[in-house]
């Protein structure tokens, strides 16, 4: 991480400042008001910890202000932030078995906007176990679909699953994955009325089932079913499956039915995967909506916040996607339950960040 500050008037670590701030977010903090208060209330031997220096004659080290604080992460680079997050859960995750399966999606920091800057919108690629592995702030003038590419430059793609709406069925990006040696799940639906049309008309009445679940949550009951076509070609790029799903829904208190038909063609070729394995991916695409951006919405109020200046908000994000990362690949399931856990004791976030 290059520190943004010019060198002289330099007082505190560079280092110490910035484990600072991630140790306060892993313990809840959502502002930087509660940054600073976190760091004033630090007790010495944490500050050691951090990084924080000594006065050569009283032998105490002086927490920075928080306007310090602000000052540092509203320069910082955004893009090395979000790299350097992404390698760090990526080297502090317990080795996975079976295939990596990424979701990519976006968002928006609504508070973030201004006379003269509009909303900030971020991109995301996120593993379905939790973590983010890269993020990406969108151009104000563009949309997702410029940034997907770039996104995903900086990851192993080889032999991945990458998820995704509908949104980002392109052919570019099909093409793109297949370079760089990953597959694809892609969701088919009326923005592409040629492909949708040819997959919809298959003789899916006729083609075996794959996969079943029945289930209930939400107060639904829930089925879904999938299927599963081989083809030799289709109109679009390196597509070897089509899939459909079926999914009943029951309202249970009011017996309401709805039924609804999903397609979509996938990169992998036939035996590749199971239908459990295909359905439990598209399933878990949504995820990235459930344990990331709902969680930094809901528990860290990112929705509601008021950070605008600079790159704060982009980079107020990227703490947040460590600190959720961290506590999901340390067991919790409850991010709210684990942010109070840690805020009762200064050491915590650092044993969880290894400063300990």
């Amino acid at each position: 991480m290059p520190d943004p500050r010019a060198r002289r008037g330099v007082r505190h670590p560079w280092t110490a400042l910035l484990a600072a701030a991630a140790a306060a977010v892993l313990s809840g903090a959502a502002s930087m008001a509660a940054i600073g208060e976190w760091v004033a209330d630090a007790p010495q031997h944490v500050l050691a910890l951090l990084g924080f220096r000594r006065e050569p004659l009283t032998g105490l080290i002086r927490p920075p202000h928080v306007t310090t604080i602000r000052l540092v992460l509203a320069a910082l680079d955004g893009d090395a932030l979000d790299q350097a997050v992404g390698r760090f859960l990526k080297e502090r995750q317990t080795p996975a078995t079976g295939r990596l399966v990424i979701a990519v999606d976006g968002k928006t920091l609504r508070g973030s906007r201004t006379k003269a800057r509009p909303v900030i919108a971020l991109i995301a690629a996120m593993t379905h176990g939790g973590h983010v592995l890269a993020q990406r702030q969108i151009d104000g003038k563009s949309n997702e679909i410029p940034a997907f590419a770039p996104l995903l430059d900086g990851i192993d793609l080889t032999g991945a699953v990458i998820t995704a709406d509908a949104l980002h069925t392109q052919h570019e990006h099909a093409a793109y994955l297949h370079e760089r040696r990953a597959h694809y799940l892609a969701v088919v639906k009326r923005n592409h009325p040629g492909l949708h049309e040819t997959v919809r008309r298959l003789p899916w009445s006729d083609i075996r089932l794959d996969h079943y679940e029945r289930g209930r949550a939400h107060h639904r009951d829930e089925i879904r079913r999938l299927k599963t076509a081989a083809f030799a070609h289709i109109e679009y790029p390196h597509a070897r499956q089509a899939l459909q799903i079926v999914r009943w829904r029951r309202d249970v208190a009011t017996g309401k039915l709805t039924i609804e038909r999903i397609y979509l063609v996938t990169s992998l070729p036939p035996g590749a995967a199971t239908g459990s394995e295909l359905a439990a991916w598209i399933r878990g695409h949504w995820r990235i909506e459930n344990q990331l951006h709902h969680v930094r919405d809901r528990t860290f109020h990112e929705d509601a916040s008021r950070i605008r200046t600079q790159q704060l908000p982009r980079v107020m994000a990227g703490l947040r996607n460590l600190a959720i990362g961290v506590h999901r690949q340390d067991g919790h399931t409850n991010i709210a339950a684990a942010l109070r856990h840690t805020s009762r004791d200064h050491q915590r976030p650092l044993t969880a960040l290894g400063l300990t």
